[in-house]
């Protein structure tokens, strides 16, 4: 259970977020691109964190 993947992004989410917010796919070009970028954006230890303040903490009170 420890390696087990608990969540992952394909290049359909990247290809349906494309669609609709520019209207078209990305090219492989732009999506190794915009991989990288969102990589350095997604805080996924601030995520995970909140998760569980908010639904896991918070219920103790």
């Amino acid at each position: 259970m420890k390696d087990k993947i608990l969540y992952q992004l394909t290049v359909e989410d990247f290809q349906n977020v494309a669609q609709e917010e520019i209207g078209r796919e990305l090219t492989k070009q732009e999506i190794t691109i915009v991989l990288k970028s969102a990589e350095q954006k997604f805080d996924w230890y601030s995520a995970i964190m909140y998760a569980i303040w908010e639904n896991i903490e918070s219920s103790k009170k």
